[in-house]
This record gives C-alpha cells, sequence and structure tokens, in this order.
C-alpha cells in the first residue's frame, strides 16, 4: 500500500510547523496533525476566530513570525486541526496514524506516511499537597491557556506558586488582564538563571521585564516559598504558604485568603507517542524523561523523528530551530538534495545547553513529600490518597507501575499525566528510574521504554470509544494526493 505522503507531523505548535513548512519547501508531501481548532500549541494558543480579540499579540512573543509560517505552510501541505491521535503504527516502511476528528461526534481518520515526526509538546507537572483538589486550584498551563485561548481571568485574587521561570509570564499575563496576583511563590530561590549568566543572557533579560511588570501591578515575588496546604468547603478560601529550607522542608508558615491558586513544578514532555513505537528515552540528573535522537532529530525507530519539548522542555525558540532540523533531516533521508546548515545546528545546541542549564537551575527538592498528609489525594481521577500509595508499598511495589496496579493510581482520565511523576518519586524513584529499572538498568542516561514508566506506557494514547477501536479494520477513504491545497477541519458546532 502507497503511504498517503512523505511525511505525517503530529503536533502544531513551533516545533511542529516548522518542521512540516521545512519539509514541505524540500518538495515532500506533508500533512501536519494537531488536536486543537488552530495552530499554535500551548506557546502560541489563541481565541477564536469568533473572539474578535482587539490585540491577539498581546500575550505572545513572535506571535506574527508563527502567523506567517502558518500561512506559508496552509498552501503547501494538508493541515488537519480538530484530530486527536491516539495510536501510532509501523508497518514496514510507512507509518499509520490514527485520529478522531471533531469535538462531539468524533469520526475516525486514518492518515498514513514514510516518515513520521513527533512535536507533541509538554503539560504542567503538579505536584500533590492537601486541598490541591479544590475547585479553584490549577496549574500555570491553565491559568494562561484560559487567558489566551478564551480571554478569561482564572480568578479575582489569585496567588501563583510553584518552580520555574513560567510562573513569571503567568502571574505577569493575568495581574495586565485585571486579575490581584497577591503574590508569586517560587519554591527554588529567587537566584534561578543567574547562576548561568552566560547561557542565560538573553532570558535573563526577559525575566527581568517580566518583573517590571510585576513591580508596576505591586505584585510580590518571593524565593523559597511554596503553597504546601489549600483550604475551603466546596471551594478555595485560602492557602497555607510556606517558607523553606534548602531541601523544601517547611520552616514557617502563614495564610493567605485566595480564591484562586496557580501551582505547577515545570514541565513534563508528552512521551505516549514515542514510548508506543520503543523510541528509546534519556533521562537528566533530575529524573525527566525526553527522547533521545541525534543531530538530525532522528530517534532509535527507523523513520520517526522527534523536535520540541519531546527531545527535552526548552522553550519555543529550541522547538522551532529542532522542527527546522527535523525537516531538513527528512528531506535529507527520502532522497532530497539538502545542503548542511551549521549555523542552525550551532544554534541549536547552544539552546539546547540553556535547556540544561535550566533544569538544573529549577530542579524539584526531595522535601515536598513532607507536606502530604495520609488523606492527601495523589490521584485525583480515582481519589486515591496517600495511605493508599503507602499501603501498596508495603504490599511489595516498587515502582509506579506496580503501585498502580495496587491502588489504581493512575488509572483515571488523565491516565498519570497529573500524577504519575509523584506517584514515582513516593516509590522511592522517579520516572527515569522506573524506566531504567523495568529495563534492567543499573543507572546511567538511558532508559528504554519497551518496559517503560507507567506514567507512558501505554498502546492507547488517549480515550477511545470501544466502537472507533473495534472499528479499525474498516478503515475510510483516503484524503486527497499530497499537494492538494491544504484541508482545515475544525471541530462541529451545534447551529
Amino acid at each position: 500500500m502507497t503511504p498517503d505522503y512523505d511525511l505525517a507531523v503530529i503536533g502544531g505548535g513551533p516545533a511542529g510547523v516548522a518542521g512540516a513548512l521545512t519539509a514541505a519547501l524540500a518538495g515532500l508531501g506533508v500533512v501536519l496533525i494537531d488536536a486543537a481548532p488552530r495552530l499554535g500549541g500551548q506557546y502560541f494558543r489563541r481565541p477564536a476566530p469568533g473572539f474578535r480579540a482587539g490585540r491577539p499579540g498581546a500575550l505572545h512573543h513572535g506571535l506574527d513570525r508563527f502567523t506567517r509560517q502558518c500561512e506559508d505552510l496552509a498552501g503547501r501541505a494538508d493541515v488537519l486541526t480538530g484530530h486527536r491521535v491516539w495510536t501510532v503504527e509501523r508497518d514496514g516502511g510507512a507509518v499509520t496514524v490514527r485520529c478522531l476528528a471533531g469535538d462531539r461526534e468524533e469520526r475516525p481518520r486514518t492518515v498514513t506516511a514514510r516518515r513520521l515526526l513527533i512535536a507533541a509538546g509538554a503539560h504542567d507537572r503538579p505536584l500533590p499537597f492537601p486541598g490541591w483538589d479544590l475547585p479553584g486550584v490549577l496549574t500555570p498551563g491553565a491559568a494562561q491557556a484560559l487567558l489566551k485561548g478564551d480571554l478569561v481571568v482564572a480568578g479575582r485574587r489569585v496567588v501563583v506558586a510553584g518552580t520555574g521561570p513560567f510562573l513569571l509570564p503567568v502571574a505577569a499575563g493575568l495581574a495586565a488582564a485585571g486579575a490581584h496576583v497577591l503574590g508569586v511563590h517560587e519554591a527554588g530561590g529567587r537566584t534561578g538563571l543567574a547562576r548561568h549568566p552566560f547561557l542565560a543572557a538573553g532570558k535573563l533579560a526577559e525575566a527581568f521585564g517580566y518583573g517590571a511588570r510585576l513591580a508596576r501591578h505591586r505584585v510580590p515575588y518571593r524565593g523559597r516559598q511554596a503553597v504546601v496546604e489549600a483550604h475551603g468547603d466546596g471551594a478555595l478560601t485560602h492557602v497555607t504558604i510556606a517558607d523553606l529550607d534548602r531541601d523544601w522542608n517547611p520552616v514557617a508558615t502563614r495564610t493567605v485568603a485566595c480564591d484562586t491558586l496557580a501551582c505547577g513544578y515545570g514541565f513534563v514532555a508528552q512521551l505516549d507517542l514515542p514510548v508506543q513505537l520503543g523510541c528509546a528515552l534519556r533521562a537528566d540528573p533530575y529524573g525527566d524523561l525526553a527522547v533521545t535522537v541525534d543531530a538530525g532529530m532522528r530517534t532509535s525507530v527507523p523513520g520517526v523523528y522527534a523536535a520540541g519539548e519531546t527531545t527535552g522542555v526548552g522553550g519555543a525558540v529550541l522547538a522551532e530551530a529542532e522542527g527546522r532540523l527535523a525537516g531538513r533531516a527528512v528531506a535529507a533521508d527520502l532522497g532530497r538534495r539538502v545542503p548542511p546548515d551549521p549555523v542552525l545546528s550551532r544554534r541549536r545546541d547552544r539552546l539546547a545547553a540553556f535547556a540544561r542549564a535550566l533544569g538544573e537551575a529549577y530542579p524539584v527538592r526531595p522535601g515536598w513529600r513532607g507536606w502530604l498528609r495520609d488523606d492527601t489525594p495523589v490521584c485525583r481521577c480515582e481519589e486515591v490518597p496517600l495511605a493508599a500509595v503507602r499501603e501498596a508499598l508495603e504490599l511489595g511495589a516498587t515502582d509506579a507501575r506496580s503501585v498502580k496496579l495496587l491502588s489504581r493510581a493512575g488509572m483515571g482520565w488523565c491516565q498519570g499525566r497529573m500524577c504519575g511523576y509523584a506517584v514515582s518519586c513516593l516509590a522511592g524513584g522517579s520516572p527515569a528510574g522506573d524506566a531504567r529499572a523495568g529495563a534492567g538498568g543499573q543507572g546511567g542516561g538511558e532508559a528504554r521504554p519497551g518496559a517503560g514508566p507507567a506514567a507512558f506506557h501505554r498502546p492507547i494514547a488517549q480515550p477511545v470509544r470501544l466502537g472507533d477501536l473495534a472499528g479499525t479494520a474498516a478503515e475510510p477513504p483516503r484524503p486527497g494526493p499530497p499537494g492538494t491545497p491544504a484541508e482545515v477541519s475544525h471541530p462541529p458546532t451545534e447551529g
């Protein structure tokens, strides 16, 4: 069977769009698939056209450039928005991507291609604490998504907490939109990237810009502090903020009245599809996993490439550079004449070095485990408390996967995306350690996903109806041949 396309790209953020456009400009037949109704990913999330935003670029850096890339891509590739990829299969020299199209009445759709680029991005990493399941508690990414995508301010009196530089733009955006941001509480201290001045010179300037915006709105920024408990009867009313020692053990506490808490501790790469395909993973010193790639963004699986946060969380600029490198590599591997671009490669290496420095500047310290009580929900979907996780460990569980089997932690709707990191740590390791231990490893930086982390190792990446699963043998008609005008599919709306 002849594949429909030369290249299928999963993910419509900076990496996916850059990779698709680069490959299309080299003459390949390309399809770009994304679950959202508009391209942009989390970074360039925008309101629907019907919102008629007065200044659509006010909450973004580089939106004009990204918009031009999308316009250039539209005439050169097929763009399938509103398509959720639930599984990917390799058969010989082709890749089959199975999607569900639409929002309410989802329709199955199958795409085949000679090569696959995975640019699926990342999601917030929360840590559990008493009260984190209350209405009014959300992640910084969710607060920003509401603001960027729906022009909705998450609350009136907002506390922003966690670790990492992402807290700054979230707090600044909320304050500019009219929220009373009561404070930004950075668990890791105030210095952060200042410990890497040469690598982070540009980002330091950006951080100072956010700091100036927070100062204009009189938003305090405090280091070595964290929210260790949320309180309320049916909804958030106040939080307990603790001063922390170096390992994040609480030293002294106070309470702050608020109706919204945006709390997160960095990001976790979306690894469901690479793990499905058997791509090798690597682990950083702090236990985070990412896909292993070579200089051309090739994974360990022939014909499969990865770019952006899938290869390690590093931001939109790095993601775009990796997408371009991947697009060039795909074109070269399929016989197109693609001259070397050492400038782009050096730029990617420099940005990747900064991403590694970012991980070193904002690690998650072990003291957060001391914030928990026996009745604290660790898995919110399945309402699994810490006591049940401890019971699973007493029964012999040694990693997140065995804890899941004994306690149901990670079996809910999110499939461990929200609790997987915490469960791995509570089991005495990390997601990377789980992957290495499951593969029989003795440490080091490589993690084989064949026995991989429970939070990612599943044959189905998205919730899917049994009827769609059973009907995979009855394939729908293929789309038109590569090079036809772009198809943009939006979720159906009610009349």
